[in-house]
């Protein structure tokens, strides 16, 4: 599954642009590495978001076929860290 589509499904981003937005920026890094939104990712990736006001770090659990329910979406994934951010670091 592309990683845009999986940060969509899974809702750890509202729309698909915005993911791909993400990704474009530099913001998206999977496996310690930063991360194009085409890239496809599988279960016991790691991905490292840094969003606007907070870092999410997740590991993938499960990468479905199509649309998921909001209750499954949240079991697509772990998270691992998530961190508020201070306007500081911007």
């Amino acid at each position: 599954m592309r990683l845009d589509m999986f940060l969509k499904v899974s809702r750890l981003v509202k729309r698909r642009s915005v993911a791909k937005e993400l990704c474009d920026k530099g913001r998206v890094h999977v496996g310690g590495s930063s991360a194009k939104a085409g890239r496809e990712v599988k279960p016991g990736d790691v991905i490292a978001l840094r969003l606007p006001r907070r870092k999410v770090t997740a590991e993938i659990l499960e990468t479905p076929t199509g649309n998921v329910t909001k209750e499954r979406a949240a079991t697509l994934y772990r998270i691992i860290e998530d961190t508020a951010l201070t306007e500081e670091l911007f």
